[in-house]
C-alpha cells in the first residue's frame, strides 16, 4: 500500500513537472529575446520592406548590419530603379547617404530610438517593452506579439504585429494604419547573429566609396514634366509657377498661398565632384521610394535625377510630409 502511494506521489510530481517545463509564456519570451538582443556583438540582417503609399507600392531590398556600442548601417535598395541610399549611424554622427550623387546629409537626431524602425531589433525590442498594452501569443510554429508603433512621421500609424520563429529570428514585421490596412511590411530572410565588422565598416568614406564604384546616376539637364503634388491644404492654391535656369540644368518653383502657404520646388540634381555633406536639424524618414531629410519647415528628397524641397513658415510637420507624400507621379528628365 505505501508502495502504490509513493508511486502515486511520484507520478503527480513528475506531471507538474512536465507541465512546468512546457509553459513557456509571455515573460520567459520577453526575458529571453533582451537577452538575444543584447548580448550580441553584432548581427546582420537582411529582407524585402514594402511601403503602401495611397495605391503604390514601394519595394525596397535591405541590409542591416549592427556592431556593439550603437554603429548601424541600414542599406535600402529601390526594386524598381536600383537606386541605393544607406542611413548610416556611427560615432561622428547619424548620416543620410546617396553614394550615386557622392552626397550625404548629416542629422541632429537621436535615430533610431526616437522612432519606430521595422527592420531593427533593437527599436522593435522597444517598442515591445514600452507597451503596456502588447498582446503575445505562442503557436507550435510561432511566437506573435501585437504592439503599439511611433512613426511622429506618418501618425496614421497605428501597431504592428511582429512575428517571431521558435528560434527568436523575427520572420516578419506588419504595420498597421487606423483603419487595420498593412502599409509596412517587412520580411526577413536572413539573420545572423553572430556577425562581425570592423569600424571602418561603419565610416562615411568607406561607404561612399564602395557604393560609387557600384552605382552610377544619369544627371539631367532639363524637367521634363512639372510634377503638382496631389494633395494642397483646405483653402490654400497655386499662385506662381516659374522655371529659372541653372548652370547646370534647371529649377521650377511652385508657390501656394493661403491658410497653409508653401512653396513645391524641383531641380534637375547634379553629381557632386567631391564628397558634399549637408547638416540637417531633423529625421530621415522613408518617403515612398526614397530617403527624405525631414528639417524644421522643410522636407528635402532626390528620387530619378531631382531634387525635390517643400518648405513652409507654418505648416507642421505632419502636413509637410502630406505633401511630399502626395508626390507620387515621377518625373522623366532629359
Amino acid at each position: 500500500m505505501m508502495k502504490k502511494s509513493i508511486l502515486f506521489l511520484l507520478i503527480i510530481v513528475g506531471s507538474f513537472l512536465l507541465l512546468g517545463c512546457g509553459s513557456y509564456d509571455e515573460k520567459d519570451f520577453l526575458k529571453d529575446f533582451t537577452k538575444h538582443v543584447e548580448d550580441a556583438k553584432g548581427y546582420h540582417l537582411s529582407g524585402v520592406l514594402k511601403i503602401t503609399n495611397n495605391e503604390d507600392i514601394y519595394v525596397y531590398d535591405v541590409d542591416v548590419a549592427y556592431k556593439k556600442d550603437e554603429q548601424y548601417r541600414v542599406s535600402l535598395k529601390n526594386q524598381t530603379n536600383n537606386h541605393e541610399q544607406i542611413i548610416l549611424k556611427n560615432t561622428e554622427g547619424v548620416y543620410v547617404l546617396t553614394p550615386s550623387l557622392n552626397k550625404s546629409f548629416k542629422f541632429q537626431s537621436e535615430w533610431p530610438y526616437n522612432n519606430s524602425q521595422s527592420y531593427l531589433l533593437q527599436t522593435l525590442l522597444k517598442d515591445i517593452e514600452e507597451d503596456k498594452d502588447r498582446k503575445f501569443k505562442a503557436t507550435k510554429d510561432e511566437y506573435v506579439y501585437t504592439t503599439k508603433v511611433k512613426y511622429s512621421s506618418n501618425t496614421n500609424l497605428k501597431n504592428q504585429k511582429i512575428i517571431f520563429d521558435k528560434d527568436l529570428n523575427v520572420k516578419k514585421v506588419e504595420v498597421y494604419d487606423r483603419d487595420g490596412n498593412v502599409q509596412i511590411e517587412m520580411k526577413f530572410h536572413q539573420q545572423d547573429m553572430k556577425a562581425t565588422y570592423e569600424d571602418k565598416y561603419f565610416t562615411l568614406k568607406d561607404n561612399m566609396a564602395v557604393s560609387l564604384e557600384i552605382e552610377e546616376t544619369t544627371e539631367v539637364s532639363e524637367i521634363e514634366d512639372i510634377i503638382y503634388p496631389m494633395y494642397i491644404p483646405a483653402n490654400t492654391h497655386l499662385t506662381d509657377e516659374e522655371t529659372v535656369k541653372k548652370e547646370d540644368g534647371e529649377r521650377v518653383i511652385l508657390t501656394f498661398s493661403g491658410e497653409k502657404p508653401f512653396m513645391f520646388v524641383q531641380e534637375t540634381t547634379s553629381v557632386s565632384k567631391d564628397m558634399l555633406t549637408i547638416p540637417v536639424f531633423g529625421e530621415p524618414t522613408i518617403l515612398a521610394d526614397t530617403v527624405a531629410a525631414v528639417s524644421d519647415g522643410s522636407v528635402s528628397w532626390s528620387s530619378n535625377g531631382i531634387d525635390y524641397y517643400v518648405v513652409s513658415d507654418v505648416m507642421s510637420e505632419q502636413e509637410l510630409l502630406d505633401v511630399a507624400r502626395s508626390v507620387s507621379v515621377m518625373p522623366i528628365g532629359k
